[in-house]
């Protein structure tokens, strides 16, 4: 199968997860568009979802599901999202498609995580792939330099602003071995807004798509 099809097939696992009559938090990118698209065609009814982006939104309600706002809820039973990466321990790298702020915010609303995910995602250490860090523009430049010193390199993502008017740091270079600290370090930097290692956010599950079908990661 190749990554699309990777993609279809976690998309529909995810079903598995969803509580009939609960709302549902979901997240952003081409694999939960698939799962959006297999929430649809299931009849599982949901009186809601509470969506992370712009774009999720709007495939969301194209499929005639409610989207309610974030401040209309006090708890989500699940939330279902994708990963940049995922380790044997269920941390991440996440912020791939800029939504990695409100993708944080709405998982922090749910009691569980499932993230869905091709194998090609599952790494040993966090790093490998540019970590995407949300900031306030007018610390582009200090930001860059204090990454420098942890052995990074940062790289404003050029004509990307997030749904919240902020910009994006790809940084390339890093190996995260300690995911929760460097994610409390991190987020107390003056200008950034949220880093994209979810890490006290982690994956309660993981549905992998692979060559021989769909294995659960349990964390």
């Amino acid at each position: 199968m190749n990554q699309d099809q990777l993609k279809q097939l976690v998309g529909r696992a995810a079903l598995d997860y969803v509580p009939a009559g609960e709302i549902l938090g979901v997240g952003t990118g081409s694999t939960v568009d698939c799962f959006i698209d297999a929430l649809a065609a299931s009849g599982v009814a949901i009186p809601g979802a509470v969506s992370s982006s712009e774009r999720s939104t709007q495939r969301l309600v194209k499929h005639g599901i409610k989207v309610l706002e974030a401040t209309e809820v006090t708890r989500l039973a699940v939330y279902i999202d994708g990963a940049d990466e995922i380790d044997g321990r269920g941390f991440m790298v996440k912020g791939g498609g800029a939504a990695l702020t409100r993708e944080k915010i709405v998982a922090d609303l749910a009691d569980q995580f499932i993230c869905i995910a091709d194998e090609s995602k599952l790494v040993q250490t966090l790093g490998k792939f540019p970590l995407p860090v949300e900031i306030i523009p007018m610390a582009a430049a200090q930001l860059a330099r204090r990454f420098a010193r942890l052995g990074g390199e940062a790289k404003l993502r050029v004509g990307v602003v997030t749904d919240n008017g902020g910009h994006i740091l790809d940084v390339t270079g890093l190996s995260i071995t300690d995911p929760l600290a460097f994610e409390a370090e991190v987020s107390q930097w003056p200008g950034v807004v949220t880093v994209g290692v979810f890490a006290r956010h982690k994956a309660s599950v993981c549905l992998l798509g692979g060559a021989d079908g769909v294995k659960t990661l349990k964390f």
